[in-house]
């Protein structure tokens, strides 16, 4: 080991190196260890250069005993005295899944991008650690940002930083959160390959732990149907589901209106311009089709059968000319398909509703059917249940509610007035419903494509439902307990950074595991501080463990591990 000293025109930095040969067999030497620039070392050690000369020189002893120690001994004998009690406040349990996603935090140079956003600003705290414990507790131990904190005090290594240092990044991390966005896709490229001609999008909400109305916290129509003020979350994926962008708006705002902006940024700061477009019929306006048929971009969205033209609608519920997806051969009548037929099947003809051409595809699922009719079939007879009980009250918000299969009269059987208004089973409404079993429809503009690769792209969707429901479940960004809109715009943008840095890991292990096994993994892999000597894994060795230490290059699953050998272990996990 030697002291490294490097020179720029306004600054002097120390290193601890470490020479070696390279596989050219020549002499060469590495950075193992920074330990500061001469500016903050004189007022850290309160002496002169000479004083930090010999400072260093004595950090790269210590570091040599180390090295030699390590390299001469690998049977670790450590002494405990039975008698002796445990030191007050000893931290001896640390936390060390987030290394993990530490390893696609600095592969996607977020520590970068920090440190260009802090060029910009006077801020002293450290915004790369705090920005990065924020999104490493999220993904294993989501809670406030108080209690993040708290969380992160038990990581390997422990935050330098205060709590109000957290709390005034937010504003900083709102203000560049379009740019943060941007930078990190452009650098996503280094970890995967984007899967980045086509799009998904969709939008959500989010509650507040509040009750008053307050910017972009509006009531609006929630999905869950609180009563609290909430906000809404639009949000792009690439076509493997991996987060691409998100903008947030008003709870009461039209969720068609939140697209165009959004997409404009990732056509303008994203460098995406050639793409298909692919939402579900909410988010599939006319208006919206003809933004997406513009350019090199085209669209795929779903299509409410119910909501066609009379002669579309009539075109689609008629059960003849439909082809197997899997051959292409035509069949008599989808009437007469085997009710356990795996497979789907399909039509399609050109749809011109007001200005653009369009193929409108109708695709029949009997496995689909037969689940629509099983779940009808208990609704019935939760509306027979009702009726027999009184109850004819209707959840009219709640298009699944039994109650709209009970009919309300007037008049009797023969015509005249009843006394008492009469409930009957709407059979009607139940036929009319059943035309519809197994039948999904789309609309795209790719006139001359194959329809079974349309459908395929189409049935892709399930990803962004699925990231929407790790954002809600697994990383919790849902109730918001931050009030000011920076700092809701931060939490969400930690919160999406969370999410992708989580798909990302996925996908580096090949998609072999659900999340809620690698989230489990990660948060059950723990060390304990033996002695001061080094740690010991608390963790069980398995095949993830064995595919997360393969897919970020380095390994924790030793018996056990120096605090040298760790230190190696949490640069490897920051290793570009």
């Amino acid at each position: 080991m030697k002291l490294g000293i490097t020179k720029s025109k306004n600054s002097e930095s120390f290193y601890v190196a470490k020479s070696y040969r390279n596989n050219n067999g020549k002499s060469t030497t590495k950075n193992i260890r920074k330990l500061g620039t001469l500016k903050e070392l004189m007022e850290k050690l309160n002496t002169d250069r000479d004083g930090v000369i010999a400072w260093a020189k004595e950090q790269v002893r210590i570091e040599t005993e180390k090295y030699k120690e390590e390299k001469e001994i690998k049977n670790v004998t450590i002494t405990f005295n039975a008698d002796e009690q445990m030191e007050y406040n000893k931290q001896s349990f640390f936390i060390g899944g987030y290394l993990f996603p530490q390893s696609i935090y600095y592969d996607l140079k977020l520590d970068y991008i920090c440190k260009k956003i802090k060029s910009k600003y006077s801020f002293k705290y450290d915004l790369n650690a705090i920005l990065s414990d924020l999104i490493y507790t999220r993904i294993l131990e989501p809670d406030s940002k108080r209690s993040s904190y708290k969380t992160a005090q038990q990581l390997l290594e422990a935050p330098t930083y205060e709590l109000h240092g957290v709390y005034r990044a937010l504003a900083v991390l709102a203000d560049e959160c379009d740019s943060i966005q941007s930078e990190v896709y452009k650098n996503s490229h280094f970890v995967t390959k984007r899967s980045d001609k086509v799009l998904y999008y969709d939008c959500t909400n989010y509650y507040f732990e509040i009750e008053q109305e307050d910017g972009d916290k509006k009531y609006g129509k929630g999905k869950e149907h609180r009563p609290n003020p909430i906000i809404q979350m639009g949000m792009f994926t690439d076509g493997d589901g991996i987060p691409l962008a998100f903008s947030l708006f008003p709870g009461n705002q039209n969720e068609q209106k939140s697209l165009k902006p959004l997409e404009q940024k990732v056509i303008r700061d994203f460098g995406c311009h050639k793409f298909i477009y692919c939402s579900d019929a909410g988010l599939g306006s006319e208006s919206i089709r003809e933004f997406n048929d513009m350019g090199n971009r085209k669209f795929i969205v779903t299509q409410s059968i119910k909501k066609l033209a009379k002669e579309e609608r009539e075109w689609a519920l008629n059960g003849k000319g439909f082809r197997r997806l899997s051959d292409g051969e035509l069949i008599d009548d989808i009437k007469d398909i085997d009710p356990d037929d795996k497979d789907v099947y399909y039509k399609e003809d050109p749809y011109t509703p007001k200005r653009i051409h369009q193929t409108l595809i109708v695709t029949y699922s009997p496995k689909y059917a037969a689940y629509q009719k099983s779940i009808r079939e208990k609704q019935v007879e939760r509306a027979n249940q009702m009726l027999a009980s009184g109850n004819h009250k209707k959840q009219r918000k709640n298009p699944n509610d039994p109650g709209r299969f009970i009919n309300q009269t007037s008049v009797t059987t023969d015509g005249e007035v009843a006394e008492k208004k009469i409930y009957t089973l709407d059979t009607e409404k139940i036929d009319e419903e059943a035309k519809f079993d197994g039948l999904y429809a789309l609309c795209t503009d790719l006139l001359d494509d194959n329809p079974k690769d349309i459908i395929s792209v189409s049935e892709g969707r399930w990803q962004i439902e699925a990231c929407f429901r790790n954002l809600k479940t697994d990383f919790e960004a849902r109730p918001v307990y931050v009030r000011t809109e920076q700092s809701i715009k931060a939490h969400f943008l930690v919160c999406f950074l969370s999410l992708l840095i989580y798909k990302l890991l996925e996908k580096k292990m090949n998609k072999q595991y659900t999340c809620d096994d690698i989230l489990d993994t990660l948060k059950a892999m723990n060390f304990a501080d033996i002695e001061e000597q080094g740690f010991m894994p608390l963790y069980k060795r398995n095949k993830i463990t064995d595919n997360l230490h393969e897919a970020c290059g380095f390994r924790t699953d030793f018996r056990f591990i120096t605090k040298q050998k760790m230190k190696e272990i949490e640069k490897n996990s920051k290793c570009h």
